[in-house]
């Protein structure tokens, strides 16, 4: 920590042409590193780095779920193109180069605002701004999938049949039998939808990825290590998977509204919803977190990770299953 604390130091005056204030590292995040660093003239700065500053190499999948995080650069590459268009992200400042101390990694402009959905969700001074939430994340996701491919940097795709193929296999390498999750296997290898035209998607759209202000509302999307190219509707139905609404379970978009306020929001920006292939994806977004919430107990008992957080988890992997029986017999 030493060593990071100097570094944003001197970053501090080299660059920002200024002495650092205050510096600190956040709590959560378990995939990056999240620094908080203060100047003396008053502005506060995001450091997003990897854990430890070191990247996972090109065949080594970035998380325990074999996904593959985009790297530190793509990441601000793909902040910087969202940015220019508007749309609610954090600012790049800077992208750290190979030989510079704090690679890889990147600074950018510090959004007031709360993460915690429950204090979203729950906190008075919210109030006022909660009922508007679910229009203005449908008008931002939109505005995110209206980018054109060829104004990106290169990216992966995936696709509704993929993911499904991908969580099929991870629950069979699994070993124990999960009658639940094997019924929403066949009912999404049953239902997949017609390809769409790929876009931009962010790839964990959901609340607590969401940086929301008492007086504007959304201030900000962040957390894009997972963002790839695919059908937008994966956006649209996991912000609405049962687990991201915090216990507010008949506000089906991230606890704080419903899905109608969000899709007319969604197909005034420019967007075209298709309900069908957004439930879909809704159903496979609550398989996917049943599958990851298996993997965290199994991290748990594996001696990998022995944090209270893995083995509580680990334990909702019995409420999926339930939002599953509930979802697959038309219930919202």
């Amino acid at each position: 920590m030493t060593d990071v604390l100097s570094q944003i130091g001197s970053f501090s005056r080299h660059v920002l042409k200024t002495e650092l204030k205050s510096a600190g590292q956040l709590s959560g995040g378990a995939s990056q590193e999240t620094w908080l660093f203060e100047t003396q003239d008053g502005a506060k700065y995001i450091l997003r780095r990897p854990p430890g500053g070191v990247a996972p190499t090109l065949d080594e999948p970035s998380d325990a779920f074999g996904s593959r995080h985009l790297s530190s650069a793509q990441e601000a590459d793909i902040l910087t193109s969202v940015h220019a268009r508007g749309i609610e992200v954090p600012e790049v400042v800077h992208v750290f180069e190979e030989g510079e101390a704090l690679y890889p990694s990147y600074v950018m402009r510090f959004v007031a605002g709360e993460t915690i959905a429950r204090k979203i969700l729950r906190d008075p001074e919210y109030d006022v701004i909660r009922p508007q939430l679910a229009a203005q994340c449908g008008e931002a996701i939109a505005k995110i999938h209206s980018i054109g491919l060829n104004d990106l940097p290169e990216l992966g795709t995936s696709d509704a049949a993929g993911e499904v193929r991908r969580y099929g296999d991870i629950l069979a390498r699994h070993g124990h039998p999960h009658p639940v999750f094997e019924l929403a296997l066949k009912w999404l290898r049953d239902n997949l939808p017609a390809p769409r035209p790929k876009c931009l998607v962010h790839g964990d759209f959901r609340n607590g990825n969401l940086i929301i202000s008492p007086e504007k509302g959304l201030a900000a999307i962040i957390d894009w290590e997972l963002t790839h190219f695919g059908d937008p509707m994966e956006d649209l139905g996991w912000i609405c998977v049962p687990s991201w609404r915090f216990g507010n379970i008949d506000m089906p978009v991230g606890g704080f509204g419903d899905r109608e306020a969000f899709y007319t929001a969604y197909e005034k920006a420019g967007g075209i919803v298709d309900r069908d292939s957004a439930r879909f994806w809704e159903i496979l977004g609550t398989l996917k977190w049943g599958v990851m919430c298996i993997i965290m107990i199994g991290l748990f008992e594996s001696g990998v990770d022995r944090s209270v957080e893995r083995a509580a988890i680990g334990r909702r992997t019995s409420e999926t299953e339930i939002d599953l029986l509930r979802m697959l017999d038309g219930e919202n």
